[in-house]
């Protein structure tokens, strides 16, 4: 608060906290509640009212519980401490009208951003039933819902997850090589789901703690992803990508980029509330969303490239290169992020062994679900193949 003149004594400029307590409701209220909201029910309250505040040492701990502060706020530092502004910290207690404990409340803390450069505000709210709900966040996280409904956690997922697919670069250079050589939604649905069901699965699976948690699984993750787009990239130059082919290999890829995504909720699962597993499906509507999108725009950009600039061939070679070169660049420096962690075995107990009990009937399951969808897709292109030959023969 450097634009406030606290009163000062002594020729060393400590704060002369007699004087200073009658302005501290005024700064609090100034620099904190100004530019808070808080909302009952989609109803914004009124005005806050400060009932108590203090200064406090940056040592003070009162904050491990709320019996501890709501004591702590009603005393005060002795007068003779001598103490600078600028090393003490402010703790307030503030009072709101509303209709019921039992109301749901959200709160918008987006104009304590102006308090420095970078601000992390970590919140608690205390159930009605005792239990405490924690969240942490870094500057404006928006309209933030202590206690949402399944529908409000459910929309927040969804944008989110539209947002997260376009911003993902990486994600998109993905997309992007496997719409080249199938640039037909019917061609592209096989593809395109068995994308979706395999990032879902790990998606959901890393939200549950499934995942190992060792310091350098992210860094691999990241450079399997960047493997993923140059691989994808190399076999639409070489040629003869199918189907039953492209779905296969994208299955495996999904489950590396599901991780990915993963990282981008670790963070925001907090705004879940009770409602997780509604969340994740709901962040994968929304990167469904975005994808559907880019299709959309993609395919027909592609359609009208190979038809009247390029001829469709030298185009997926061109294109296909330059996302290459894109991933390989990026591989070789997540490689070196990567290459900094030492790797070590995890510890063989009682819970490791139980989960990868688990990962492996995930993946034997997986593999007679992927054996089984091959099939059919097999047999389909057969009878299609078939059909287009018994109308050529007739046609003749």
């Amino acid at each position: 608060m450097r634009d406030v003149d606290f009163p000062t004594r002594g020729a060393q400029g400590y704060l002369d906290l007699d004087r200073v307590q009658p302005l501290l409701a005024d700064a609090a209220t100034l620099w904190i509640s100004d530019f808070v909201r808080i909302y009952e029910d989609n109803r914004r309250l009124p005005k806050a009212r400060v009932a108590a505040v203090r200064v406090s040492l940056p040592s003070d701990r009162s904050f491990q519980s709320f019996d501890q502060a709501l004591a702590h706020i009603r005393a005060r530092l002795p007068a003779n401490a001598d103490v600078f502004w600028n090393q003490l910290m402010l703790d307030v207690l503030f009072e709101y009208p509303i209709q019921s404990e039992r109301s749901h409340f959200s709160i918008e803390p987006g104009g304590l951003g102006r308090l420095g450069l970078r601000v992390v505000t970590a919140m608690r709210f205390s159930m009605p039933d005792g239990s405490i709900r924690a969240f942490e966040f870094e500057g404006d996280p928006g309209l933030v819902r202590m206690d949402p409904a399944w529908y409000q956690a459910a929309l927040r997922f969804v944008d989110l997850g539209f947002h997260h697919i376009l911003d993902g670069t990486d994600h998109l250079l993905f997309l992007f090589c496997l719409v080249i050589p199938f640039r037909r939604f019917g061609a592209l649905i096989p593809v395109v789901t068995s994308f979706t069901v395999a990032h879902s699965i790990t998606l959901i699976a890393s939200a549950y703690n499934l995942g190992p948690d060792a310091l350098w699984f992210p860094p691999l993750i990241e450079t399997l992803i960047a493997i993923s787009i140059v691989y994808m990239a190399l076999e639409n130059i070489v040629g003869g990508a199918t189907v039953q082919r492209r779905w296969i290999i994208t299955f495996g890829f999904g489950l590396v980029h599901g991780f990915g995504f993963s990282w981008a909720l670790r963070q925001t699962l907090q705004f879940a509330g009770s409602h997780m597993l509604t969340s994740l499906l709901s962040f994968n509507v929304g990167v469904e969303l975005g994808q559907l999108l880019v299709l959309v725009l993609l395919i027909p950009a592609l359609e009208l490239l190979f038809k009247f600039v390029v001829a469709e061939r030298t185009g997926t070679i061109i294109l296909s290169a330059l996302v290459a070169h894109t991933g390989w660049h990026w591989m070789l420096e997540r490689w070196d992020k990567l290459a900094q962690y030492r790797f070590q075995w995890p510890v063989i107990d009682a819970a490791f062994l139980s989960t990868l009990l688990l990962w492996l009937t995930v993946l034997v399951i997986l593999g007679g679900l992927i054996w089984l969808l091959n099939g059919l897709l097999r047999q389909r292109s057969q009878r299609a193949s078939e059909s287009e030959a018994a109308e050529a023969a007739e046609t003749r």
